[in-house]
């Protein structure tokens, strides 16, 4: 897997990801399996940007650690990404505009690939990965009040079993849920909603 993923070309990843969207069920991964009456709203809709840029001869996504003050999901490693705006047309929108203000990746250097399927969190969000290729080095611009570091972890080490396990997570007043968590990586801990959209996407290319 670890060779086969280093040597992908950019037409071949495309590929994969519109193959993996065809080939598995349209319905919405949720964080609650089986618990849909857990919100009383109807999600709000976002999407994150999975930056995939080339480094020292393989593949890598780039990550942000976010702000420790932030009310929500403060201090966790994420993808670029936030709630979606009533002008955003497409999910790959709201990732190209929330990438350009986190980390100042502009969208016209961003190179769409394609989407995974839709992921409801425990927070009540409805949220849509979009892949793309970024240009590396780049001179990214960090939004200091929502990310406080960016780096990146090769697809070779997250692609390995050895590097990930799945946990049970406690949720108040309901049954305990399948968290993935991977080991520390150059001192960064990915998990959660960001850790499956990593697996799904190294599954897509499996495909």
């Amino acid at each position: 897997m670890q060779f086969f993923i280093s040597r992908l070309e950019i037409s071949e990843i495309s590929r994969k990801l519109n193959l993996a969207i065809q080939k598995t069920p349209a319905v919405t991964y949720q964080e609650l399996p089986n618990d849909w009456d857990f919100f009383v709203e109807n999600p709000r809709p976002a999407a994150v940007l999975m930056p995939l840029l080339f480094s020292e001869g393989s593949w890598h996504l780039l990550f942000t650690r976010r702000n420790s003050e932030l009310p929500e999901h403060s201090g966790q490693v994420a993808f670029p990404g936030g709630r979606s705006e009533p002008e955003d047309l497409m999910p790959e929108t709201t990732a190209l505009r929330e990438a350009k203000e986190e980390i100042g990746l502009n969208s016209s250097d961003v190179q769409i690939l394609g989407r995974l399927h839709p992921y409801l969190t425990v927070t009540n969000y409805l949220v849509t990965p979009v892949v793309g290729i970024m240009p590396w080095p780049y001179p990214l611009v960090l939004a200091q009040d929502e990310v406080s570091r960016v780096f990146t972890i090769p697809l070779e080490w997250l692609a390995h079993s050895t590097n990930y396990e799945e946990r049970l997570r406690k949720i108040p007043n309901h049954n305990d849920i399948p968290v993935i968590y991977y080991h520390p990586y150059q001192g960064e801990i990915l998990w959660g909603a960001s850790a499956r959209f990593t697996l799904e996407f190294i599954k897509a290319l499996s495909m």
